[in-house]
């Protein structure tokens, strides 16, 4: 018996990641001490408070029944202290929705507000969801951004065509490129939402990892956003607890809703237990500047960017030293997917940039979610296999 696909699956494009992990497995099948600069996971350990909270928290037998598809009312709480405390941001609890990580909450925000056939501005390269998880499997038409590098990988509004769209998503500090935006930036993308009528999606996942004194800003600081904005954030990057899936979205209410009520018809709320850790987490920032443990884990990150950028430059690659994020995006004067499959052979994995959109081609996106001493040996691998 055979069964079909729906359309909506038909539609998706081929998974470029799914092809390099059965790769990756191949290798380490054969014995290869294969060294990964490819996937967005930190190394570092969540800090000590948050894993005593989660074994104190799940030690809790009332946090094992079901939470609120919004999230536990002290959460959301804690969501808005933080919002405050970090970027002077004032949201009432229904402008506040826990996720399942940053990544469900966009995908499911769409399912609230696209109709087939609806348009969507999505950047690219970009994490897939935008383009994927979000438009396609809503029936919506993507309308790709293109973010160059001769514009700081940033799109240019006074050259994209809305085409009556509905939604438009942006993400700074930007995955995969690691470009970041100032406050005149995301003034101009509201303007050009209101501007549109387009509801704008600001992944903002990333804006705690971030070095050299850049501070990220929220696009909820900016006059105007909270009448056409929502923004995602994750205690995944921050906190280093990316298996743990907890996240939040936060600004205009009506969007907010929006995504709350899709979400009462598809799940029941992150764990209680994960969400009451979750508050400990965002209540170690005393006020707008990271806490120590926050500090720590970016100096490192840092140290390790240094040694990676650094060395490729010395090879002769031209590689930005990125303000935020743990990613380098590489240009790797060639085909992204012959330049992957080359370093595989060398015992090291990238993500071709043809993975995050077809203006990624000729990039590498790699991490630095390794060890200085692995970052060092990944390298001369390199080296060595482009001399």
């Amino acid at each position: 018996m055979t069964f079909e696909y729906a359309e909506r699956i038909k539609r998706l494009p081929p998974y470029l990641f799914a092809e390099l992990e059965k790769l990756m497995r191949e290798k380490r099948c054969c014995g290869v001490d294969l060294i990964s600069l490819s996937i967005g996971d930190p190394d570092l350990p969540p800090p000590d408070f948050v894993v005593e909270a989660l074994k104190e928290e799940a030690a809790n037998l009332k946090n094992h029944n079901y939470s609120f598809s919004q999230g536990e009312p002290d959460f959301r709480t804690a969501v808005s202290e933080w919002c405050k405390k970090r970027f002077g941001v004032d949201l009432a609890h229904e402008q506040v929705v826990a996720l399942l990580g940053s990544k469900e909450g966009i995908a499911n925000v769409a399912r609230a507000f696209i109709n087939p056939g609806d348009r969507v501005l999505v950047p690219d390269p970009a994490y897939p969801v935008y383009a994927n998880g979000s438009t396609l499997l809503c029936d919506g038409i993507p309308v790709l951004m293109p973010l160059l590098e001769e514009n700081d990988f940033r799109p240019d509004f006074d050259k994209i065509e809305p085409h009556d769209a509905k939604m438009m998503f942006l993400n700074y500090p930007n995955n995969p490129t690691a470009a970041t935006v100032d406050r005149a930036f995301l003034k101009e993308a509201v303007d050009f939402a209101k501007d549109n009528k387009l509801i704008l999606c600001y992944d903002n996942a990333y804006s705690e990892i971030t070095y050299d004194g850049y501070v990220a800003p929220s696009i909820l600081e900016v006059d105007g956003a909270m009448d056409v904005a929502i923004e995602f954030h994750s205690l995944s990057k921050t906190f280093n607890m990316t298996g743990d899936r907890i996240g939040f979205a936060v600004g205009n209410k009506e969007l907010v809703a929006g995504l709350t009520q899709v979400k009462t018809q598809i799940d029941s709320g992150p764990p209680v237990y994960t969400q009451k850790a979750a508050i400990t987490a965002l209540q170690s920032y005393k006020s707008s500047e990271p806490p120590e443990f926050l500090r720590q884990n970016n100096q490192i990150l840092q140290q390790r960017r240094d040694l990676l950028v650094d060395t490729l430059c010395k090879y002769g690659y031209e590689v930005e030293k990125s303000k935020a994020t743990f990613y380098v995006w590489v240009n790797c004067k060639c085909d992204s997917m012959v330049f992957a499959k080359k370093l595989l052979d060398a015992g090291v994995a990238v993500t071709p940039g043809l993975g995050f959109g077809r203006f990624g081609e000729g990039y590498a996106r790699m991490t630095f979610t390794q060890p200085q001493e692995r970052i060092a040996e990944a390298c001369d691998r390199i080296a060595r296999a482009f001399k």
